[in-house]
């Protein structure tokens, strides 16, 4: 199936990585059965490889009911997010919706899909963030004119998804990737390792991916190898991710430089050193 250029990421998502891309594409395994993100978020590796065939999961359940509502619900997604406003007072309206679990719970998946895309593109430098509640809590945006219904790059999506064969998860990485058949191929890009005590951010879900998931999933990492399956992780380059692939010498480790644009300081946007790790023979 030749790729599609309009099909790209709906969401804006931190850590995502469309601006990695040229670093990443090329170090793929030039074949792969079936393609698994166990992290998708944004699903910008996913989008510009367009597998046919594939295995995507976020923890996020109402991100992940995003992509099935796109697949299954496009022309009702589109109704509902003509409805939305570009004003505070609307956006808090919409925003502070969840804070009534009641009515909450009695809204239909298109509903929240067209809350959450509308609340990304609206809300401050597009930060998707939730307290510890699970409740959306990032400020209006007060951008001029926001693309909240981009028409073109949602029908390109949706037509992706049912001409190929995806199954979409909201689970624990670990049971996505026991789903996994031979042959297949596994992008990870977890929550970063943070870089200091205060870079860290957890918040795109409720709970955390502290050191512990950390080496949880290095664990996994190690299982996928031994079962022959080839994976390809992003992560931020410490000191501690560092030591933890490279303790053996079986990882090969790419250094890259992102440059990463969500921060509440503008000061500290910039460029910051990550690491591509491979369980397989891939040259730059």
């Amino acid at each position: 199936m030749a790729k599609n250029m309009l099909v790209a990421p709906v969401v804006k998502w931190v850590g995502g990585k469309r601006q990695l891309l040229d670093e990443i594409l090329p170090l793929l395994p030039k074949r792969m059965a079936t393609y698994c993100e166990p992290f998708l978020g944004g699903g910008a590796v996913f989008l510009a490889k367009q597998p046919t065939r594939a295995i995507v999961n976020d923890l996020n359940k109402e991100l992940i009911s995003v992509y099935e509502v796109i697949r299954d619900e496009l022309e009702e997604l589109l109704g509902a997010l003509e409805q939305h406003k570009n004003t505070a007072d609307y956006f808090y309206a919409i925003r502070d919706v969840d804070r009534n679990k009641e009515t909450y719970r009695q809204w239909s998946k298109v509903e929240k899909a067209s809350r959450l895309l509308y609340l990304n593109k609206t809300c401050f430098n597009g930060l998707f963030r939730v307290n510890s509640s699970g409740e959306f809590n990032s400020p209006f945006g007060f951008y001029k004119n926001p693309n909240i219904i981009n028409e073109p790059v949602l029908r390109a999506v949706s037509r992706y998804f049912n001409a190929s064969c995806i199954e979409f998860y909201s689970e624990d990485f670990a049971e996505t990737l026991a789903r996994l058949p031979k042959n297949a191929f596994v992008y990870l890009d977890p929550p970063y390792d943070p870089v200091s005590d205060t870079a860290n951010f957890t918040g795109y879900n409720k709970g955390g991916f502290g050191r512990e998931e950390q080496i949880r999933l290095k664990c996994e990492c190690d299982k996928l190898t031994e079962r022959g399956i080839k994976f390809m992780l992003s992560n931020s380059r410490t000191p501690f991710i560092q030591e933890l692939y490279g303790d053996n010498g079986k990882y090969k480790i790419f250094t890259v430089n992102a440059k990463r644009s969500i921060n509440s300081v503008a000061s500290k946007r910039g460029a910051v050193e990550e690491v591509i790790i491979v369980n397989y023979d891939a040259k730059r």
